[in-house]
C-alpha cells in the first residue's frame, strides 16, 4: 500500500503539469489555458463532481468509486488571488475483475459521443503497460486522464479530471480544499 500511495503522490505533480485544462495538448503556455468563466471555488467543485459522475456512468458497470473530493490549484502563472483550477482525482474498482475486459476500448468509443476529444490512447511506458486515455471536452472546459491498472490487485481505473481556468467573481475569495 505504501508503494502504491507513493507512486500516486509522485505521479500527481507530473499529471498536474500535463493536464492543465482543455486543449492541453495544444497549449503553449499557462496563459493559453482555456477560460472556464467566473465561479466560486465551491460552485466549480460541484461542476467537477458532475463531470466525474458523468464519466462514472460511461464505465458501463457497477463498482465502487473512491470517496475523494475535488481540490483547488493555481492556474499556471495567472494571479492566484483571482484565478484557479479544479481537479478531481478518484479511482474505480469492481467486485469482478472480468468486468474490466474491454473497458478502455469502450471508453475510447463512448467519450467522443459525449463531446470528448480523445487526444491520447494506449499503453504507458511502465513495466505493467497500463492503458491510458486522455481526452478534452471543449464545451465543459475539462480534461480527463484515465488509467487502467490491470495488474493491480484489485484491478482499477484511475481518473484525473481537471478544469480550465476559473476567475473568482469580484468580492469573493478562492477557497482552498
Amino acid at each position: 500500500m505504501k508503494k502504491k500511495l507513493g507512486a500516486i503522490v509522485l505521479s500527481l505533480p507530473m499529471t498536474l503539469a500535463t493536464l492543465t485544462g482543455c486543449a492541453m495538448t495544444d497549449t503553449k503556455s499557462s496563459d493559453d489555458m482555456p477560460s472556464s468563466g467566473f465561479s466560486t471555488s465551491s460552485e466549480a467543485a460541484e461542476s467537477a463532481k458532475e463531470v466525474s459522475s458523468q464519466l462514472y456512468n460511461l464505465i458501463g458497470f457497477k463498482g465502487k468509486a473512491s470517496d475523494t473530493g475535488p481540490g483547488v490549484k493555481e492556474c499556471g502563472k495567472k494571479d492566484p488571488e483571482k484565478y484557479f483550477q479544479i481537479f478531481h482525482s478518484w479511482s474505480f474498482t469492481s467486485t469482478s475483475p472480468e468486468q474490466f475486459d474491454g473497458v478502455m476500448e469502450q471508453l475510447n468509443s463512448k467519450l467522443p459521443k459525449q463531446g470528448w476529444n480523445v487526444v491520447k490512447y494506449g499503453p504507458d511506458a511502465s513495466a505493467n503497460k497500463n492503458i491510458g486515455l486522455t481526452a478534452d471536452n471543449e464545451e465543459k472546459k475539462y480534461s480527463v486522464n484515465i488509467t487502467y491498472q490491470a495488474k493491480d490487485n484489485p484491478p482499477n481505473l484511475n481518473f484525473f479530471v481537471v478544469s480550465g481556468c476559473y476567475q473568482i467573481p469580484d468580492g469573493q475569495k478562492i477557497e482552498q480544499f
